[in-house]
């Protein structure tokens, strides 16, 4: 570390009383000979000395920083006081040898220190152990579980019904209530595993893990859906088939295009989430696969709205035309909520960003689906639309027939 700048980012979260920055020293007789010392700068107060036109030396930019601690001791405990709201520090290790250009002697040997930073808890004690990016999601998958168990007694009952009895809307119900029930499933083991975190600060990784699988799986479940939905308006238009009405039957290049899109979106789910190791469904595109995602899912609900708009504006039946309507703002919710949040969460803090996605996007993709079983379980409404309609409606592609492009 000698002679250069070891750097760390650091997110200190200041709840009305003070946050407590610890660092142990496994080496003090070399700390102390080398006189090392650790330098704070916030991060604003850091880029405006990066940026400055005044070409401040090594040691003068040290001078300026927020906050010095001398490594002398084992063990050191300084209290973060000047900080009202959570936010970014720079953490320099430095010593005498730093701004020298005397390699020999900085060679010596290495300083290994721990630092922690304990935020204070409701009762200003410093254990509270979710960081600022973390405050408040906790107590959000509580209430989305508490949520999702009070609509299971509600309406449980009459779901398995109308799914036991089969009909028209018999498939499209079980693969949304099976995204519904792997979304339950994913807000559970993700309070679980935030429950547990709050009590030792390591939490269950095995029910995050777990909660970032249900939360992919019910993404392709719920895309496979949609695309499904989506292929009799986008890309064919076919007679409607009297024999057999609203069942779930596509041509192949349908279906091809369906699987293909299904498995591109997965590939990129596993890549983001191999990419980003926090417990988070939903992240601020750091990486590759979160930007490609977001690409994917842009181009979906252009091609969704495109072939839509073209069916809404030729249409002249209300009832179709609104069936249509209400359809298309399901789907797409669905796919521009994400890439929408991302682009809101730049105006917010570095910290509060995947917080701001996660929580954005879950509740935007449970309206999505709200929206869809409303439509879907109104069966006067499904059936009559399909009655009245020239083309075949979502669902009702039937391979036997000969089709045409839409575009």
């Amino acid at each position: 570390m000698a002679n250069q700048e070891a750097t760390a980012a650091v997110q200190a979260k200041d709840d009305g009383d003070h946050a407590l920055l610890c660092v142990r020293i496994n080496n003090i007789a070399v700390a102390v000979g080398k006189e090392a010392k650790l330098y704070l700068f916030q991060a604003q107060e850091w880029l405006k000395l990066q940026q400055s036109s005044h070409g401040y030396s090594c040691s003068e930019k040290l001078s300026k920083a927020q906050l010095t601690m001398t490594m002398n001791q084992t063990e050191h405990n300084l209290t973060v006081s000047q900080i009202p709201s959570p936010q970014t520090w720079h953490v320099f290790y430095a010593d005498k040898y730093t701004c020298q250009d005397d390699k020999e002697n900085s060679q010596v040997e290495d300083i290994p220190f721990e630092m922690v930073l304990l935020n204070p808890d409701a009762e200003g004690n410093p254990f509270d152990h979710f960081s600022a990016g973390e405050s408040g999601l906790h107590e959000f998958f509580f209430l989305l579980v508490l949520v999702y168990f009070v609509i299971a007694c509600i309406y449980a009952q009459s779901l398995w019904q109308a799914i036991k009895k089969g009909g028209p809307m018999h498939m499209i119900l079980k693969v949304l209530t099976t995204a519904l029930l792997l979304q339950a499933g994913s807000a559970l083991a993700n309070y679980i595993h935030f429950s547990s975190y709050s009590k030792d600060g390591i939490g269950v990784p095995f029910m995050g893990s777990l909660a970032e699988f249900f939360d992919i799986a019910s993404q392709i479940q719920m895309l496979y859906l949609l695309l499904s939905l989506c292929m009799g308006w986008t890309i064919v238009r076919m007679k409607k088939s009297q024999s057999r009405p609203l069942q779930w039957d596509s041509t192949p290049a349908s279906t091809g295009i369906a699987v293909f899109i299904v498995m591109t979106q997965s590939v990129l789910l596993l890549w983001e989430q191999f990419e980003d190791t926090s417990h988070h469904s939903y992240h601020s595109h750091h990486n590759l696969a979160g930007i490609l995602l977001i690409v994917l899912r842009i181009c979906l609900a252009l091609s969704l709205g495109c072939g839509l708009y073209q069916i809404i504006t030729v249409e002249r039946s209300t009832l179709k035309r609104e069936f249509y309507i209400t359809f298309a703002k399901g789907c797409i919710l669905w796919f521009l909520c994400h890439p929408v949040l991302a682009c809101i969460s730049v105006i917010f803090s570095d910290y509060q960003r995947d917080k701001v996605i996660t929580i954005g996007v879950i509740l935007c993709q449970s309206v999505s689906m709200v929206i869809l079983y409303r439509l879907f379980l109104s069966h006067s409404l499904y059936w009559e639309v399909s009655s009245l309609s020239s083309v075949t409606l979502p669902l009702t592609i039937s391979s036997g027939h000969k089709s045409r492009p839409h575009f």
